[in-house]
């Protein structure tokens, strides 16, 4: 029997070659990369789009159409990975993915044919951009969990770490690509992905193909309605908040925030309770029982928060203040601020991979959580930097910056997809991008808030005081100094010159000298920089303390835990199980070579092993030997075992219990007391009763349940050896929602019979009963349900071949 390490399990399905996982590799790393950059490419190409369509972004009327040309992608993306990462568990990941390209290809080539002006095209591209989005979400949804299938756990951490990285420097190298493609043509922007889109679809329907756990199940509606409804309702509020309302800087007082915000979160809530009655649940909560993927998750949107505006701040800072008083041009700055932003995009790429590397050797909470605390470092700093900073001093610290978040990203994620089941997946992969892409999205309206409560506080003084010694009247220099600074930061952040758009038509009732000194480079980025730098730390501060609570969760993740659930024997080709009918019950014939007639299951408590093991009998039409002592093994041994083995409780702690719960599990056995019985005489001996009558059973074929059967049965090539198990805590929750008993009840048994059995194992055969290496499958029955445990159990009794 080929067992491997429980840390190295191998992949259900056919060996997979280095050039398969290259191929998935590249082209899942193409696709995250070719939406990532989607994401961020048109962040620095709006001023050249708006102009292009003609619509001026900044008027009151057209403030919406920037708002979701910003931020609709994002929305989108945020809220549908999760389902179409479940739905890529149902009917393939590799199926969605592939369709995933083809939408994103298609939208690409609407939005780039665009040649209409006017509202009608800011609306159209809009809706081009949202299904975009969908295309994007699933080639999101779906990479990591091709690339988890594709990868054994050993190199798991290398191939997402370069995937995740890939992500994530995409959004700067999208500033990038944007800035110097919307210098030519803002249709450019969108054609750029065609091309590449094309290749990517062809080369993955080709090359890639279907090696995960398809689930099959009915689509969860209700709750994929009640999460889209509830999370686009909190996520929309989020960002009109952003926008000014009446008298306000922002639009947190907006009661149509408040109501889709608040109201988003009671969807939210009734979604949740949703996912807790439905049988196939589109969002797995049980999966949050498990600490390693809980805490990773928790992490990832900490970290999201903390960081998700930093590009919108840095941007502002660059183009705002720092590249206009180095000589640069305000229709300049956007290419430039991308520009040198890169070493942030340098930092990721270089720790990205050797963090993930690192990972598969370590586990990911060293490397995650240092990640987490070195960022919070580089953040402080930041915070202590001039307007006017040296850049070379910049560039260092956004470079350990990126480095710290590269060294973050990769690790959590594979600890994430490593903690799961092979048949959630997708759904995790969902999940996790969920967290992540709503965290941005939140982090850009907090990053917005605290810079505008920071500039609310000494803009308005400062600007005032500017324009009047710069000669604009005190009445005009008034009304401009009151506008809601949001205003500024837009104007800065679209790079359009600031004060030549505040002062509108009053500029030009300006000497010409007076309108050249305004508009100039040195003007503007003075005037608001140290209001600007005021709100700056505030957001560089939340960041750290975000960081540090992010490190605090990724820390809490535990040490390193794998999922075991694949099998761990060389896969083989299919095989038949013959079964008989006797007088109405099912009676398995004497087995024959190359056929698995024989499965041995271990369960712990609450795991649903006596569930799991009357339907894998009933389907493969063959007995069940179940946990209790078998009459003929109480009648060769005639022995009061109860009561022997009652009296020497302490002298083996759980082992006299649980032998007094077998016995009661019996007919009629021997008298009830047998003063001076030897208790290593009696249990040698039932060792032997049980271990002739599981070998009996194994002759004939059967699923046998407990009694150390796994080891009894150890090394025989056509018995199936299964452990169902799962996190303590999820076990008893569940025993408690099946089996209608109180917490306490449920704990107190968990904690006994869990006890007393791994003490059977290590009394008889000296061997730990929860040891993955010990099994050909390990399911976690916490969030799996027994229909799916027992298709995985004979779906495994037709892969493995005769091993003798």
């Amino acid at each position: 029997m080929n067992v491997k390490s429980p840390t190295q399990p191998a992949t259900v399905g056919p060996a997979l070659s280095d050039r398969y996982k290259w191929v998935a590799l590249s082209n899942t790393t193409l696709g995250v990369l070719m939406a990532v950059i989607n994401s961020s490419i048109v962040l620095i190409s709006l001023p050249a789009i708006f102009r292009g369509i003609k619509v001026n972004p900044l008027t009151p009327a057209n403030v919406s159409l920037l708002l979701w040309m910003l931020m609709g992608y994002m929305v989108v993306t945020a809220v549908l990975v999760v389902s179409l990462g479940r739905v890529g568990d149902m009917f393939g990941r590799v199926r969605m993915y592939n369709l995933g390209f083809l939408i994103f290809t298609v939208a690409s080539i609407g939005l780039s044919v665009v040649f209409f002006t006017g509202t009608s095209a800011a609306l159209t591209l809009i809706g081009l951009r949202i299904v975009q989005g969908v295309g994007g979400a699933m080639l999101m949804a779906n990479s990591a969990a091709i690339l988890t299938d594709a990868f054994p756990s050993n190199q798991r951490g290398t191939a997402l770490g370069i995937n995740v990285v890939a992500g994530i420097s995409g959004s700067f190298i999208g500033l990038v690509l944007g800035g110097l493609l919307s210098g030519i043509d803002w249709h450019l922007v969108f054609l750029v992905s065609v091309p590449i889109g094309i290749f990517g679809t062809v080369w993955a329907y080709l090359k890639l193909r279907e090696i995960g756990v398809v689930t099959k199940a009915r689509i969860d509606w209700l709750g994929n309605i009640t999460f889209a409804v509830g999370l686009i309702s909190v996520l929309v509020g989020i960002t009109y908040g952003i926008q000014p309302y009446g008298g306000s800087n922002m639009g947190w007082s907006n009661p149509t925030v408040l109501v889709e915000i608040f109201g988003g979160l009671i969807v939210l809530g009734a979604f949740v309770w949703i996912e807790r009655h439905v049988d196939a649940p589109m969002f797995h909560l049980g999966l949050f029982r498990i600490r390693a993927f809980a805490a990773g998750n928790i992490a990832s949107l900490l970290a999201s928060i903390g960081r998700g505006g930093l590009m919108f701040m840095l941007i502002i800072w660059l183009q705002g203040i720092w590249l206009p008083l180095h000589g640069y041009n305000f229709i300049q700055t956007p290419l430039w601020a991308a520009i040198y932003m890169l070493p942030l995009t340098a930092g990721f790429l270089v720790a990205g991979p050797l963090s993930g590397y690192l990972s598969d050797r370590y586990g990911a909470r060293p490397f995650a959580t240092g990640g987490m605390l070195a960022a919070a470092v580089t953040f402080a700093l930041l915070a202590l930097l001039p307007a006017d900073f040296t850049y070379p001093l910049f560039a260092t610290l956004l470079f350990f910056n990126g480095f710290a978040m590269g060294m973050f990203s990769a690790p959590n994620t594979a600890g994430i997809m490593n903690a799961v089941p092979a048949g959630q997946r997708g759904v995790a992969s969902g999940m996790r991008s969920t967290f992540q892409n709503s965290g941005m999205t939140l982090s850009i309206g907090l990053f917005f808030t605290l810079m505008v409560l920071g500039l609310a506080a000494a803009l308005p003084a400062s600007l005032y005081h500017g324009l009047v010694q710069q000669g604009v009247p005190a009445a005009d220099a008034t009304r401009i100094s009151h506008l809601p600074p949001v205003g500024t930061l837009f104007a800065a952040f679209l790079g359009y010159n600031p004060v030549a758009t505040l002062l509108g038509p009053a500029l030009h009732g300006l000497p010409a000298s007076r309108a050249a000194v305004l508009t100039g480079r040195q003007f503007f980025p003075n005037l608001i920089a140290k209001p600007f730098m005021a709100g700056m730390r505030v957001t560089f501060y939340f960041s750290t303390v975000m960081m540090l609570i992010a490190a605090g969760a990724s820390w809490l993740r535990g040490k390193r835990y794998i999922h075991d659930d694949s099998l761990v024997v060389e896969p083989t080709t299919p095989m038949a199980v013959s079964t008989a009918a006797v007088n109405g019950t099912a009676v398995s014939a004497p087995r024959r070579a190359g056929q698995i007639c024989t499965v041995a299951i271990s369960a712990s408590y609450g795991a649903a092993g006596e569930a799991v093991s009357r339907a894998v009998a009933q389907m493969l039409g063959v007995q069940l030997l179940e946990r209790a002592i078998p009459v003929p093994v109480a009648d060769a041994m005639a022995l009061p075992l109860e009561s022997v083995l009652t009296q020497e409780e302490d002298r083996y702690d759980g082992l006299g219990a649980l032998f007094a719960n077998l016995s009661r599990s019996v007919g009629p056995l021997a008298p009830s007391s047998a003063p001076g019985m030897d208790f290593e005489e009696t249990g040698e001996r039932f060792r032997q009763h049980t271990e002739m009558a599981i070998r009996e059973m194994a002759k004939r074929g059967g699923v046998i349940l407990g009694r150390g059967a796994v080891v009894v049965l150890r090394g025989d090539p056509e018995v199936l050896h299964v452990r169902l198990d799962g996190p303590a805590e999820a076990r008893i929750q569940k025993v408690v929602a099946l089996q209608g008993i109180d917490e306490e009840t449920a704990r107190r048994d968990q904690r006994h019979t869990d006890r007393a059995r791994q003490a059977y194992m290590r009394h008889f055969f000296g061997v730990d009963g929860s040891d993955p290496s010990l099994y050909d499958l390990v399911i976690d029955t916490t969030v799996t349900t027994v229909e799916e445990a027992v298709g995985r159990i004979i779906e495994a009794t037709h892969r493995v071949r005769a091993r003798a």
